[in-house]
């Protein structure tokens, strides 16, 4: 007998949840003497709409196709899955094998014929549920930044982490080398040339790799947060069962928040940039373009 657990987010009052659940089933079994603890398999922060980063779950199907699982106990249809194809498409993979599954909370084994059609309806029900919750996110999002509500991962935001209020602040280290990357492309330097700099002077990314991108280049370039400013939902989530985002080329409202925090770049500067990103362009596409000097005395409020 095998155990199936998850929580879908990882605040404490879930984490507490995720607990709770793998205690109850380990004792569960363990107290059957008829049963065989043959594992608990537990997901921590895992959406229920895709299989695919649901390691645990993945394994534990694995396992019971390779002989090692002779029944599945889990709390709910929606903690299986909460899309309708997956769970029916692992719920029949498994009925192949002879392997029930049984869902404490709708009473349901899996191996009993009549509960097919109430599996379904089941099923259905729980993905409906899921694409309301995910609605309602959304909605919640979209309110927060009608609002001028800006929320941003900081995590991989050179140049910038977040203060005890949750409040972008500037990191004096990487804010150098984002100002760096500015100078160096108004000083005509291209994008490969300034990632190929970096890489030689052992600057990591963001992300604290060795490796810089040309792309990754040209979106700090372009990246209004460096002036204090803030365009909001520049992608989004075009399907809440894949997670799928896309970008925002106007099917669904932008917002831009002006002087919404510390800028490191000056306007001017940021402005100029734009400007010889588009000369740049125009080049490449066989249009003329002239030359830009741009004024040292701009440097110096770069550095100030």
């Amino acid at each position: 007998m095998a155990a199936y657990c998850r929580v879908s987010t990882d605040s404490e009052e879930q984490a507490t949840s995720y607990e709770v659940q793998v205690e109850h089933y380990t004792t569960y079994i363990q107290n059957n003497p008829e049963w065989e603890l043959a594992g608990i398999y537990a997901d921590d922060g895992i959406s229920g709409t895709n299989t695919k980063k649901r390691e645990q779950f993945n394994k534990m199907i694995e396992d019971s196709m390779n002989g090692k699982i002779d029944m599945i106990i889990t709390k709910s249809i929606s903690r299986f899955a909460r899309n309708t194809l997956d769970c029916l498409k692992y719920i029949r993979q498994l009925k192949d094998k002879e392997i029930p599954v049984f869902f404490e909370k709708e009473n349901i084994n899996t191996m009993d014929a009549k509960e097919e059609i109430m599996l379904t309806i089941m099923a259905s029900l729980a993905q409906q549920e899921s694409q309301s919750l995910s609605q309602n996110v959304k909605l919640g999002i979209q309110y927060r930044y009608q609002q001028g509500e800006v929320q941003v991962n900081h995590n991989r935001f050179l140049g910038y982490t977040k203060d005890e209020n949750n409040k972008l602040v500037i990191n004096p280290e990487q804010a150098k080398i984002v100002k760096r990357i500015y100078r160096e492309y108004l000083e005509v330097a291209s994008l490969v040339q300034i990632a190929r700099g970096l890489e030689a002077d052992e600057i990591l990314t963001a992300a604290k790799r060795s490796k810089w991108r040309p792309e990754s280049i040209k979106k700090i370039l372009q990246n209004e947060k460096y002036i204090g400013d803030a365009l909001l939902q520049k992608t989004y989530t075009v399907d809440f069962l894949t997670k799928k985002r896309v970008v925002n080329n106007g099917h669904v409202p932008q917002y831009y928040v002006e002087n919404n925090h510390e800028a490191i770049i000056p306007r001017e500067i940021y402005l100029q940039v734009q400007e010889e990103m588009m000369r740049r362009a125009n080049i490449r596409n066989g249009k003329t373009g002239k030359k830009r000097v741009y004024s040292t005395w701009n440097w110096f409020l770069c550095w100030s």
